[in-house]
């Protein structure tokens, strides 16, 4: 197996950046970014800790994280599966990356930055979704912004609803529990999970 190991073998295979590469890194959000970034509904939350990386989906109804500033991010951690992953690395180790999808453009927008979690009374409050609050809001400093070539959006036609693989193709979470684990009910699980969901989206 060939393997590059130098940052030299690998600038020369894929040559210099184009200037568009570049120019489009900004330490804020331009008008353009924001609206881009007010306008998804998801974003994968990467992070990382003494035990490794970590990249978590989040999603929202409307936007996915609140535009404080033009520097400043809020993202509210909603019920999930209390693992807390990628707060747990946030606590020790600041450092995060954000990609945001929205639903038919093949514009991907990314944010590298650092964050924190917050827990202030006034914060938590600010946000709110049939009722309930989060348990936490991670603030995250904007060091890049940025938006990704479409190329990749485009090869996987990933708003192409017939390309959309149906739910009888694919494994369920029971099935896919009971692989992890033997002797896992599966059965019981998938059919509790649709009411239990319902339940505890917020």
């Amino acid at each position: 197996m060939t393997v590059i190991t130098t940052v030299e073998d690998l600038k020369a295979i894929y040559g210099d950046v184009s200037e568009a590469s570049t120019a489009k890194v900004t330490p804020f959000l331009t008008p353009a970014y924001r609206t881009m970034i007010e306008t998804s509904p998801f974003v994968a939350l990467a992070t990382v800790g003494p035990e490794g990386l970590d990249c978590s989906p989040r999603g929202d109804r409307g936007a996915v994280v609140r535009v404080e500033d033009e520097r400043t991010l809020a993202l509210p951690d909603w019920r999930g599966n209390n693992r807390v992953d990628s707060l747990l690395n946030i606590v020790r180790d600041p450092r995060v990356a954000l990609m945001f999808l929205i639903p038919g453009s093949n514009s991907v927008m990314r944010i590298n930055g650092r964050a924190v979690v917050s827990v202030a009374p006034d914060l938590l409050g600010s946000f709110e979704m049939d009722g309930r609050h989060p348990r936490s809001v991670v603030l995250v400093t904007i060091e890049e912004a940025y938006f990704q070539c479409a190329r990749a959006v485009m090869r996987a036609e990933l708003w192409n609803s017939e390309r959309q693989v149906a739910a009888k193709d694919l494994p369920t979470p029971g099935e896919m529990l009971k692989a992890a684990k033997a002797g896992f009910d599966n059965e019981t699980y998938d059919r509790e999970w649709p009411a239990r969901a319902a339940k505890t989206m917020w």
